[in-house]
């Protein structure tokens, strides 16, 4: 039998919501400060199997989560792609050369990188319960190209989106590439013990629509459209954050299995626009979880009305923070499972 994750991503709606959170195997847990301070750097703990197997093991041994997500990063698609990856302490991850400044060709892939990323998900499936469902990730090609093309996070994602205005061919060679690296990876995590996957797409909102359609849909149906070819059992879970009026369309064009919403969209709306019988994830606001409270079990509550009629998986509208109290993801799981 499959777990109840698994069961809802798959057409079912429970009367309890199965749970799991995004970022939840991190540095709000003090066991994964600990491992981190024991291991080094981010990246030394990415590719050392065990101790990443150990990092998406605890929020499951801590509150025994339906969902384990694979503990890893989006940026190991370009790492693998030839790019150079290190995470500065209080600057987050930069990537080099830069393709705002240099060209695709002259990368030199790199794909054994993602084979210990395979380690850890064969690792992981065999330390789980049936009950338990892994999920495998990637971050969308718009969003990775947005750390490719500019060497960093940025707010308004200007280098890139002007590259794609400037010069749409070059930027499509960008996205085409990231998708069939990306193709490759997934189903490598699948073939690993992968029970599913998710694509992050953190950066959609700051598209507009036509390019919403060009560089998040087109690529993330590309990518759905070969899961579904090659593991026709594995569902696949979008999140385009930030997305907005476009999330119908989203859900219809990619052919996704489930949808991602994040804290920004009422869930009364998203359940009245968004296919019929299609599961939903989400879509509490991070920071009410980090603040707690009788607004916090409202809000639990407001979510679980407005996806009553329709499979739903309880989660955050994006990753947890890092500042949240272990007390107020215990009341979260209390509240929901009584």
């Amino acid at each position: 039998m499959p777990g109840p994750l698994l069961e809802t991503l798959r057409g079912s709606r429970l009367s309890v919501p199965p749970v799991w959170l995004m970022r939840q195997a991190g540095r709000y847990l003090p066991e994964y400060r600990e491992l981190r301070a024991d291991k080094g750097g981010f990246l030394d703990l990415v590719y050392d199997s065990d101790a990443a197997t150990e990092v998406t093991i605890q929020p499951i041994k801590r509150f025994g989560f339906d969902g384990a997500i694979l503990f890893s990063d989006i940026l190991i698609v370009p790492h693998a792609m030839g790019q150079h990856l290190e995470f500065l302490a209080g600057e987050g991850p930069k990537l080099s050369p830069t393709l705002v400044d240099s060209a695709l060709s002259a990368l030199e892939a790199v794909p054994e990188r993602l084979h210990k990323i395979y380690e850890t998900v064969g690792k992981v499936r065999a330390a789980l319960s049936s009950q338990t469902t892994l999920l495998g990730f990637a971050g969308s090609p718009w969003t990775v190209a947005t750390y490719m093309v500019a060497g960093e996070g940025s707010r308004d994602q200007f280098d890139t989106r002007a590259m794609a205005y400037r010069d749409p061919v070059a930027f499509a060679e960008i996205i085409d590439a990231i998708t069939a690296v990306t193709i490759e990876y997934l189903s490598g995590q699948i073939e690993a013990g992968a029970e599913g996957i998710q694509l992050f797409d953190s950066w959609s909102g700051s598209l507009a629509p036509a390019e919403f359609e060009r560089w998040v849909i087109a690529p993330n149906a590309a990518i759905t459209a070969a899961m579904h070819a090659r593991h026709p059992t594995v569902p696949v879970i979008g999140f385009p954050k930030g997305a907005g009026e476009k999330l119908p369309a989203y859900a219809r064009e990619t052919g996704v299995d489930a949808l991602g919403v994040d804290e920004t969209i009422d869930p009364i709306w998203a359940a009245r626009e968004l296919p019929e019988g299609l599961p939903v994830q989400g879509n509490l606001d991070p920071l009410l979880l980090l603040a707690g409270g009788p607004a916090l079990d409202t809000r639990i509550d407001a979510i679980l009305d407005a996806f009553a009629d329709r499979p739903h998986i309880f989660n955050l509208g994006h990753g947890i923070d890092r500042r949240t109290p272990i007390s107020h993801v215990e009341a979260l799981l209390k509240k929901l499972r009584g």
